[in-house]
C-alpha cells in the first residue's frame, strides 16, 4: 500500500512534566498500532504534541518509534516556527529512519501563500523523504487553497495533503476541488467523525486520532469504507459514535491522554499548561468507549 493511504494512526507522545519523551510508553503505543492493523503511524502530529517538544526529544521520539515497529512506515511531523528548524527536524527524522514527513506552516504571525510556498520548498529540499502537507487552520491560522496546493505539487517530494473536514460539510465537493487542482496527489482527511464519509467519497487516507489508541476498530472502519462497503462501514462506525460526540464537543487531545491512562498504557499527562479532562468528562469517556 502507498505511504499516504489507508489508516494513518496518530498516538500521543508520552512525556515527563519536564518534556522528556517516555520511550517505553511510546514504543508500547507504536506496537499496539502496528498489531492493530493500521497502515502507518503518524508520529509527532498535533495529537503527538510536537510543538511542546525540543529538537532532541523529537529525535528521541522518532528513534524510539522506529525501533519499536517492523512492518509499517512512520510519518513524522516536522513543523516548527522557523524554516531552518523545520529543515533540521526533517534531517533528524530521515536519519532516524522515518518513512515520510508531515509539515504544517507553524507560525505566530499568519503566513502569506508565498511564505508558505518558500517554506515548503526549503524543507522539502532538506531530505529525499516524501512529504505530506498538513493543513490545520485551527492552529496555524492558514488555509491551503487548491491553487496553492497546485503550486506545491510541483515540488518533487510533495506527495500528499492532510486536510481538515470542510466547513461546508460537503466533503465530496472539497475532495473534487483538490483532485482537480492536484491530480495524483494523495488526499486524506482528519476529523475522525467525518472520515468514513471522506473515504467513501474516494479520499486516500484517514489521519486518525482514535486510531492511535483503538487501531483495530479504526482499521476495520477504514477498510470497509475504502472498499465501498457502506453497510459494514456504518456498523464499524457505530462503535465510535459516542466518542465522536465527545471529540466534537471537547476536542480529542485531552481525551486521548485520559483514555491511555485508563488503559494502563502510560501514566503521562498532557504537557502543561494543558490539563486533562475533569472527572465528569472522564466518566463520559468511559461510557462512550468502554475502556
Amino acid at each position: 500500500m502507498a505511504l499516504f493511504s489507508g489508516l494513518s494512526a496518530f498516538p500521543i507522545t508520552p512525556m515527563t512534566p519536564e518534556g522528556e519523551v517516555i520511550a517505553p510508553d511510546l514504543q508500547r503505543l507504536a506496537r499496539r498500532i502496528e498489531a492493530g492493523g493500521a497502515d502507518s503511524i503518524g508520529l509527532l502530529g498535533s495529537t503527538g504534541t510536537y510543538i511542546f517538544l525540543s529538537r532532541d526529544q523529537r529525535r528521541r521520539a522518532v528513534a524510539a518509534a522506529v525501533e519499536a515497529v517492523a512492518s509499517i512506515p512512520i510519518i513524522v511531523g516536522v513543523g516548527a516556527m522557523r524554516t531552518d528548524e523545520a529543515q533540521a527536524l526533517a534531517r533528524d527524522a530521515a536519519a532516524e529512519g522515518a518513512s515520510g514527513l508531515l509539515l504544517a506552516p507553524v507560525s505566530y504571525t499568519p503566513l502569506t501563500e508565498e511564505e508558505v510556498f518558500q517554506h515548503f520548498l526549503a524543507v522539502a529540499s532538506a531530505t529525499d523523504l516524501r512529504l505530506c502537507i498538513y493543513s490545520n487552520p485551527g492552529t496555524t491560522n492558514f488555509t491551503f487553497r487548491p491553487e496553492l496546493v497546485a503550486r506545491l505539487v510541483a515540488i518533487p517530494t510533495v506527495a500528499a495533503i492532510k486536510l481538515p473536514l470542510p466547513a461546508s460539510g460537503d466533503i465530496a465537493a472539497d475532495l473534487a476541488s483538490f483532485r482537480q487542482a492536484a491530480p495524483g496527489l494523495s488526499i486524506g482527511y482528519s476529523g475522525d467523525w467525518g472520515c468514513k464519509a471522506a473515504l467513501l467519497a474516494g479520499a486516500d487516507c484517514w489521519y486518525s486520532v482514535a486510531g492511535g489508541l483503538f487501531p483495530e476498530p479504526a482499521a476495520a472502519l477504514a477498510a470497509a469504507a475504502i472498499r465501498g462497503d457502506r453497510e459494514e462501514a456504518d456498523r464499524c462506525e457505530a462503535v465510535f459514535a459516542d466518542l465522536w460526540d465527545l471529540f466534537r464537543a471537547h476536542g480529542s487531545l485531552r481525551l486521548m491522554y485520559a483514555a491511555a491512562n485508563i488503559l494502563g498504557l502510560t501514566e503521562a499527562s498532557p504537557p502543561k499548561p494543558l490539563l486533562g479532562p475533569d472527572e465528569g468528562l472522564t466518566a463520559s469517556l468511559r461510557k462512550a468507549f468502554p475502556l
